[in-house]
């Protein structure tokens, strides 16, 4: 046999494999969205679980910690999602009808300065029901994530576990595999760490300056800000949508205005000026990259999977990064000012 036809064939058995794992994880992703959920916990919390037992409390101590930790954060987050939600959804035809006013006054206003706005062709695009039932339908998700918080603690509680074994494992066995793992595993970590306390930071900051500006469900606004911290660029300007419909929907255009300039203050603070010395070069994604990700983990696990599309890219391309083999790949998802850095590294 030709040995063009055994490389289709061999290129068609994998591409059909990758078909059916790819069809079994989206039928499955009530169950891995969870696990991944559990896994990036799990990273994140490892290094203050290790401290723990550095300190003397032992391991179950430093378990029970860490666990009556998670609950309370999660009966926190549960009890303020679940109020917020419930109020808003109720007060979705007020905001509505006084979004909708909101935008014809302006179209009159840029009407009356001479700049002529086709009304109806906008409203047709704008809808305003839309644009609000979406944003309840997406707190709603986060909120039967949170129901499902008892089994990605009880998962976090048996990984915690088994990281002591593990180490000391990683530790005994002496071979290439395990050092480029232990590598790839060390990035991740860095990565997760780094990207939580930064997100955690930006979300904080979001919901105290909208508190002070007197803007409804600030907290919840915060949290949303936490969670699309993890997608650059393109997260934090979703997270800014509904604060600034509801400064609208509150008071006028120009508190909007404001709470706009304030994520865009935060953002720029944060995620360009002290995430990037803090995580360093060589982690950054093309934009091009970040949209496809988001395309394609949206399509695989959800609008949640669309959360944890960034992170999953990023640590597939450390993991590409480590092998020298799969190095051009890592370079070909790395963005423009990340190769620089390739280069050095390289040399």
């Amino acid at each position: 046999m030709d040995k063009t036809n055994i490389k289709v064939g061999y290129l068609l058995v994998v591409a059909a494999s990758v078909v059916i794992v790819l069809a079994g994880i989206k039928m499955a992703s009530v169950i891995v969205v969870p696990f991944l959920l559990s896994i990036f916990l799990t990273i994140i919390l490892a290094p203050l679980f290790l401290w723990l037992k550095e300190l003397g409390l032992g391991e179950m101590v430093s378990l029970a910690i860490i666990v009556v930790s998670l609950f309370f954060v999660a009966s926190l987050l549960m009890t303020l999602i679940g109020n917020s939600v419930q109020d808003f959804n109720q007060n979705i035809p007020i905001y509505e009808l006084k979004l909708r006013a909101d935008l014809h006054n302006l179209f009159v206003k840029l009407n009356g300065w001479g700049v002529h706005v086709p009304q109806k062709d906008f409203m047709d695009i704008f809808q305003s029901s839309s644009v609000m039932r979406y944003i309840a339908n997406t707190l709603k998700s986060l909120g039967s994530l949170l129901t499902n918080s008892f089994m990605i603690i009880l998962t976090v509680v048996f990984m915690l576990m088994e990281i002591s074994q593990f180490t000391e494992k990683l530790n005994r066995a002496n071979s290439n595999t395990i050092l480029k793992f232990t590598e790839v595993n060390n990035n991740i970590k860095h990565y997760m760490i780094i990207k939580a306390l930064t997100s955690a930071a930006t979300g904080i900051l979001i919901a105290v300056m909208l508190k002070l500006m007197g803007i409804h469900y600030a907290i919840l606004w915060g949290l949303l800000a936490f969670m699309l911290n993890f997608i650059p660029n393109v997260g934090s300007i979703i997270a800014s949508i509904p604060a600034i419909l509801m400064a609208i929907v509150q008071y006028d255009m120009t508190m909007a205005l404001l709470v706009g300039a304030v994520y865009l203050v935060v953002n720029v603070a944060i995620g360009t000026i002290l995430e990037p010395r803090i995580l360093g070069r060589g982690l950054g994604l093309s934009p091009l990259i970040i949209l496809l990700s988001l395309i394609f983990w949206g399509w695989l696990l959800g609008p949640l999977g669309m959360l944890l599309s960034v992170p999953l890219t990023v640590m597939i391309k450390i993991a590409l990064d480590t092998d020298p083999n799969t190095r051009w790949l890592a370079v070909i998802l790395s963005s423009g000012s990340d190769l620089k850095s390739i280069d050095t590294k390289e040399d």
